[in-house]
Formats: structure tokens, C-alpha cells, sequence
């Protein structure tokens, strides 16, 4: 009798997980896909004014590998770079003014701007730095980009372009991670396909929908928006500012688009597995807004979509039971054929599919110790500063 009920939980078990599969390849804006690329755009009558803000700490080992390519930009109008040296100790701001003195290109501005008070995150304190300097050039856009993301020759024309035919106050694209080491192929992919799946691209470029979000290395945002939004200010304490800018701007009344790069890409190695948790505990439980209950749900989720199938397959063998084995199967199944098309744009080979559960294993084990690391007083941190949780940050205004 007890066996017997053992089995038939596992079966329902299974056919949940199966039932969340399909709703998941069906319901959710299609996210398993990844043709959502720049849209189709047209060259405008007069370019406009852009200045590039790059918020940079400890980044002389990326930035030249990155650096050279926003200043080499083949842009038709006026544009300018504005790099913020945000209290680095490795010579980033001397090397920026160096590559810039070998290579030419456009013209780069070295800023720095100080320790960042209470309620700002350093990233964001330095972002507002730059931001500041910009404005001084009245630009009609600005791009936020990271330090370690190098672009194509053509990549700000195209973003402004997509822009301009679009009618978008932020066009952002999901730079090409890294992906060489073997954590990099496990990890990297999944990371985007995980990113994907919580805000499919699809619905981000929608109009009347909530779902917003941008990708913080690659945010091209038009001025008088962020003027309107409140940016940074208005976001100065988030973790995941790249999100929260989106939001901002969309609750204001913008309209926003993200997608998938084919010329942006990310030149920061994350070779051990030390490197990617480190990444992804550090804004993982902010994400889950520093909420016990939801970290629970959410474990829950990852188990029940992710670890399920595969025990139930193994489960189902070893019970006797094809009805476990079948569906917990399909589910597995279903869940590797999602992610089939996100190796492809990776350039992954495909065995590398039916790992997604062990993969997402570790990002549940990564979640659960960004909770812990935040629970301990180490809070979520950015280039060796660690940030109080948000409500525990005073509100001015």
C-alpha cells in the first residue's frame, strides 16, 4: 500500500512538472526562442548627439579588449565617451586615457566620482557621475555600457537607428557572454535562458504590457526619457539596475526593447565555477526581493520544473512504473528542446541539453547562498562593495 502510494505521487508529481513544461513552451512569450534581434530600422535624416557612459572599477585587465572598440564606433553624428573611474586601485583611468592617446577614435572623457553617499549603489553613483558630465553636451541619447563589453564598429549606429524607426525611449541587447571554460558552457547559456524565461523579449517590446527589463551592458536610452524617469536616481539603490531602469522608464510612460546581440559581446572570463556563483549569488536573492517566502516558492519552482523530470525517470525505472518514466521524460524532454535553440546561438554543442537540470541544481544551490551570504550581513555586492537590502535604504525622495 505504501509503495503503491509512493508511486502514484511520483506520477502526479511528474505530470505537474509535465503540465508547468507545457505551459512554459506555450504561455510564456515564446522565451525559448532567440530570433528576437535588433529590428528592422532605417538610417534617419540627422543623426543624433549620443554620449557613451561607461562605468568602470578594476577594469584595467578587460579594458583593452573592450575600449577600443567604443571609441573606433563608426558613427555618422556626434558622439563622445565618458568613462568613470570608480575608485579603482589598478590603473583603470590612467590606462583608458593611454588607449585612447594610442588609438584615436572618439573623443574620451576620464571622470571620477568619489566614494557614492548612503542610497546609492556604487555602480549607479558612478553611472549618475556620468551622466552628469554628458548632459553638459545635451546629447539626445545615451549609451550605458559596461566595461567589459566590446562593439562592433557598427553597433552604436545600429542601436540608434532601431531607436529612431522604432519610436523606443531604450533599446538594450543581451551582450554574448563569454563562454570557453567548461563551468562557462554549463553556466553562461543558461544564465540567458533563465533570464529569458522570468522576462521573455517578446513581451518586454510590447506595448501594454508590465514586463520590463534591459540588459546593463548595452542600454541605449534616449535623454529627455531618463529625464522623465528619474534616471539613475530613481533606481539608485538596485542591485539589478538594469532591470529596474526599464521598469522606471516604462512606468513612465516609455517604451522599451530588448533582444539578443549578434555584435556585442562580453570580453570577462568567468573560468571557475568560483567566478559564475560569485555572479549570480550576488544579485540572486535581490532578485527574489530579499523575501524568505518567495525564496521558498522559488526553490520549490526549480525543483518541481527542473529536478523532477529526471527523478522521475529514474524513479519510474527503478519502481516499476512507465507511467513516472513517460512523463517525467517528456518533461525532460520538453525542458532540453527549450533550450536547444539557446546552445545554438551559444554555438554549444547540443549534448550539452539534457544538463540543463544539473545546471539549474547549481542555481539553486547558488540562490539559496545569496540568501544565506545576505542573511549574514555580507548583502549583494559589486566590485568589492557589499550593499544594504533596500528597505533598509533611506527613501529621499
Amino acid at each position: 500500500m505504501g509503495q503503491t502510494a509512493h508511486v502514484s505521487a511520483v506520477v502526479w508529481t511528474a505530470a505537474g512538472s509535465l503540465a508547468a513544461w507545457l505551459w512554459l513552451l506555450l504561455c510564456q512569450g515564446f522565451f525559448w526562442r532567440t530570433d528576437v534581434r535588433l529590428p528592422p530600422s532605417r538610417d534617419p535624416a540627422a543623426w543624433p548627439s549620443v554620449c557613451v557612459v561607461v562605468p568602470a572599477r578594476d577594469e584595467a585587465a578587460v579594458l583593452p579588449a573592450s575600449l577600443p572598440s567604443l571609441l573606433a564606433q563608426e558613427y555618422p553624428g556626434r558622439a563622445e565617451v565618458f568613462l568613470v573611474d570608480d575608485g579603482s586601485t589598478d590603473g583603470t583611468g590612467a590606462l583608458a586615457r593611454e588607449l585612447a592617446d594610442r588609438h584615436g577614435g572618439l573623443p574620451l572623457t576620464v571622470g571620477s566620482p568619489g566614494e557614492p553617499p548612503a542610497g546609492w549603489t556604487g555602480k549607479l553613483w558612478a553611472v549618475r557621475h556620468g551622466i552628469a558630465l554628458a548632459r553638459a553636451r545635451d546629447p539626445e541619447y545615451l549609451l550605458l555600457t559596461d566595461a567589459d563589453i566590446a562593439h562592433a564598429p557598427d553597433s552604436l549606429r545600429r542601436l540608434v537607428a532601431a531607436a529612431r524607426t522604432g519610436g523606443y525611449d531604450v533599446v538594450s541587447q543581451m551582450a554574448r557572454l563569454r563562454v570557453e571554460s567548461l563551468w562557462e558552457r554549463l553556466v553562461v547559456p543558461a544564465f540567458v535562458y533563465f533570464f529569458a524565461q522570468l522576462y521573455p523579449f517578446r513581451r518586454i517590446g510590447r506595448d501594454g504590457t508590465r514586463t520590463a527589463a534591459a540588459a546593463g551592458g548595452c542600454v541605449l536610452l534616449r535623454a529627455d526619457a531618463a529625464g522623465r524617469a528619474r534616471i539613475p536616481d530613481a533606481v539608485r539603490h538596485a542591485v539589478i539596475d538594469d532591470v529596474a531602469l526599464a521598469r522606471a522608464v516604462k512606468r513612465a510612460g516609455g517604451r522599451v526593447w530588448l533582444g539578443l546581440a549578434d555584435r556585442v559581446d562580453s570580453v570577462r572570463p568567468y573560468p571557475r565555477l568560483r567566478d559564475l556563483w560569485r555572479m549570480v549569488a550576488r544579485s540572486a536573492y535581490a532578485q527574489l526581493r530579499h523575501s524568505p517566502v518567495v525564496l521558498a516558492g522559488t526553490v520549490a519552482g526549480l525543483a518541481l520544473v527542473y529536478l523532477v523530470p529526471p527523478v522521475a525517470v529514474v524513479a519510474g525505472a527503478a519502481a516499476g512504473s512507465p507511467a513516472a518514466a513517460v512523463l517525467g521524460g517528456a518533461a525532460w524532454l520538453v525542458m532540453a528542446g527549450t533550450y536547444v535553440p539557446m546552445l545554438r546561438y551559444y554555438r554549444q554543442p547540443l549534448w550539452l541539453a539534457p544538463l540543463l537540470p544539473f545546471t539549474a541544481f547549481l542555481y539553486l544551490l547558488m540562490t539559496v547562498d545569496s540568501a544565506v551570504r545576505h542573511r549574514r550581513g555580507r548583502g549583494a555586492a559589486w566590485k568589492g562593495r557589499t550593499y544594504a537590502r533596500p528597505d533598509a535604504v533611506p527613501d529621499e525622495g
